[in-house]
C-alpha cells in the first residue's frame, strides 16, 4: 500500500465527466449502468464536479452510489465554481452536451465554497463527500485560489467537513505553487505524467517530499493512447493530434507490440510507477468501456517493457 494512500483510494478510480455527457450525449440508463459495472469491477474511487454536465455528473453518479453502503467508498467533488440559474437558455458552451439551465460562476471564497459542497451533496443525495478538490484556480484566478480557496479548504478539513482536500488542475506549475502553499491531502493531475510525456516529474517529486498523493487523470492524453493502434485522427490535449504526436504515439504502440502488450494498458499502468501517484482515474461512458479499463489496470506487465520504453527516447532525460 502506498503510504502517500491513507483514504485507500486502489489502484483504479471512475472519473465521472463522461456521464456528465461530455462531447456528447448518452441515455441515463446506459450512464447509471456505466457506474454501476464500475461497482461491479470493484472501483470505490469516484471523482466528479459540479462543472461536468452542470450538475448531471453529480445527479447520475448519485443516483448509483446512494443505495451503496456508504463506509464502502470514496467520492470527491470539486469547489470553486458555482451553479447559478440561466434564465437565457441554449445549450452548454464548454464541451458538455447539455441544456444551458445553469451558468458556472467562479466563487474561490469561503462562502462559496461551503455554498458549493452543500449544493453539490443535494445533487448528489449524500450526506457527506470525502475529498474536496479545488478546481482549475490556474484557469480562473490563482493567487486568489492560493490566498482564499486552500485555507477555506484547510478549515473545512479540521471542522471535518471533509476528510481530505486538494487542487485539480492540468497545469503542473500552478499544481506546484499549491503543493508548496497548502497542507494538501491530494493533488488531481491531469496529464503532464503520462507514458507519452513526463513534464510533471519534478512535481511528482516534491509531492512525494510534501506527502502529497497524486491522483492521476488524462493517462491516455486525451485519447491519443486510448487504442492499441493509433488513428490518423486521434485526439491529444483535447484537438486534432499533431503529427509529431501522432508519430511518438505510434512509436511507443510498436514498443508495447513487442512485448505483447496493448498501448491503453501501458499507459495506464504507467502512471503508478512514480511513488507520489496512489490512484489512476478514467472516465468511461459504457459499462465496456469499464470493465476493460478494469482489465487493463490489473493485466501482469513485464518490467522488460519499461526498459524498452526507457530506451526509445520516451522516458524523462532520454532526449
Amino acid at each position: 500500500m502506498n503510504p502517500l494512500d491513507p483514504l485507500h483510494l486502489g489502484k483504479l478510480g471512475f472519473g465521472g465527466a463522461g456521464i456528465g455527457n461530455l462531447y456528447k450525449a448518452i441515455p441515463d440508463g446506459e450512464a447509471l449502468a456505466t457506474v454501476l459495472a464500475a461497482w461491479d469491477a470493484g472501483i470505490r474511487y469516484f471523482d466528479t464536479a459540479p462543472h461536468y454536465g452542470l450538475g448531471l455528473s453529480e445527479q447520475r453518479l448519485g443516483a448509483v452510489l446512494r443505495d451503496k453502503p456508504r463506509d464502502e467508498f470514496m467520492i470527491s467533488t470539486k469547489v470553486g465554481r458555482l451553479l447559478e440559474p440561466n434564465a437565457a437558455g441554449g445549450r452548454d458552451s464548454e464541451g458538455f452536451d447539455v441544456p444551458a439551465t445553469s451558468r458556472r460562476v467562479w466563487d474561490f471564497s469561503e462562502a462559496g465554497i461551503r455554498r458549493s459542497i452543500e449544493d453539490s451533496l443535494e445533487r448528489l443525495g449524500l450526506s457527506h463527500v470525502d475529498i474536496v478538490y479545488l478546481h482549475d484556480p490556474d484557469v480562473h484566478d490563482l493567487q486568489s485560489g492560493i490566498a482564499h480557496g486552500l485555507p477555506a479548504l484547510e478549515k473545512l478539513r479540521s471542522e471535518g467537513v471533509v476528510k481530505a482536500i486538494g487542487v485539480g488542475t492540468n497545469s503542473a506549475e500552478a499544481a506546484l505553487e499549491c503543493v508548496e502553499a497548502a497542507d494538501l491531502d491530494l493533488l488531481m493531475l491531469a496529464g503532464r505524467y503520462t507514458l507519452l510525456e513526463q513534464p510533471g516529474v519534478p512535481l511528482l517529486d516534491r509531492c512525494v517530499e510534501r506527502r502529497t498523493g497524486v491522483v492521476s487523470v488524462g493517462a491516455f492524453n486525451s485519447g491519443l493512447l486510448a487504442r492499441p493502434e493509433v488513428p490518423d485522427d486521434a485526439h491529444y490535449n483535447y484537438d486534432q493530434a499533431p503529427p509529431e504526436m501522432l508519430e511518438r504515439a505510434r512509436a511507443l504502440a510498436s514498443v508495447c507490440r513487442g512485448f505483447g502488450v496493448e498501448l491503453p494498458t501501458a499507459a495506464l499502468q504507467f502512471p503508478l510507477r512514480h511513488p507520489a501517484v496512489v490512484n489512476v482515474t478514467a472516465g468511461a461512458t459504457s459499462p465496456e468501456q469499464v470493465t476493460t479499463n478494469a482489465a487493463r489496470m490489473e493485466e501482469p506487465l513485464p518490467e522488460e517493457l519499461w526498459e524498452a520504453w526507457r530506451t526509445s527516447g520516451k522516458a524523462p532525460g532520454s532526449d
